[in-house]
């Protein structure tokens, strides 16, 4: 990633578009990852195994990407890839909460760069059956491998889940995906008061940005005028998979 690059993350840490999403049906939040201004949920990856196919054909062993992508998600991200020896697993994305977007780009980016596949659904890890959620992200939080299976039955895939989806080489969604499109509003993670004059700069800067990430990943740009629509209306849209080939958001119909 190039010095334009690290310098767009850096900003987009303090100062970015942000959607709203679903929460994770868990008892409790996990606990924070990383040091200062770290939220609990972030976005945690770790290498998962299981039988033939359980990733689609021939997969059988994946990198799950759970949680809430968060201003400094990259760094995680480029750890575990960099310690795949060249191995090219497919991410598995199940993103939830108030994700930020700029961030999914950037991440998708760092998965086109380095050849990445991507899908969605949940990772089911096996030795968390019984345990805590803190008990089961002491597990994962090491990176893995652990045996587990994707849960495609639940599959959902939302605004900040779509971006980063979008810098797979190849990208598959399972069937019956819920593909579910919100809107964005600008936030500031340390200054929380942001004008209208400049939250109406940032958001048609950030926007223009997001179609040219869009087009150069091979995803129809035209996709953000949904996303604009919402933010507007403040309503969500449901996807159906008709437009996912359409929209190009996807390369294969599913796993």
């Amino acid at each position: 990633m190039g010095l334009l690059g690290v310098r767009a993350i850096i900003f987009t840490g303090l100062m970015g578009l942000f959607a709203s999403g679903f929460a994770a049906a868990q008892t409790a939040q996990r606990p924070p990852v990383g040091g200062f201004g770290q939220l609990p949920d972030a976005m945690i990856f770790y290498v998962a195994h299981g039988s033939s196919g359980s990733c689609g054909p021939g997969c059988s062993e994946w990198i799950a990407a759970e949680g809430v992508i968060q201003w400094d998600t990259h760094k995680r991200l480029i750890a575990i890839l960099d310690r795949q020896a060249g191995r090219k697993l497919p991410v598995v994305i199940h993103a939830w909460g108030e994700s930020n977007l700029n961030v999914a780009t950037s991440l998708g980016r760092i998965l086109r760069d380095r050849g990445f596949d991507t899908t969605a659904g949940s990772t089911k890890v096996e030795t968390c059956k019984g345990k805590t959620e803190a008990e089961c992200f002491a597990l994962k939080r090491p990176g893995g491998p652990l045996d587990a299976k994707v849960d495609v039955l639940d599959a959902r895939c939302e605004t900040a889940c779509v971006l980063m989806l979008a810098g797979g080489v190849h990208r598959s969604l399972p069937a019956g995906t819920q593909m579910v499109l919100s809107g964005m509003s600008i936030r500031n993670r340390l200054a929380p008061n942001v004008s209208d004059e400049r939250r109406e700069g940032l958001t048609a800067r950030f926007g223009e940005l997001f179609r040219i990430y869009l087009r150069e990943m091979g995803v129809e740009p035209g996709l953000l005028d949904i996303v604009d629509r919402n933010a507007e209306s403040g309503r969500t849209t449901d996807l159906p998979a008709s437009e996912w080939s359409r929209l190009r958001i996807v390369t294969v119909t599913s796993l």
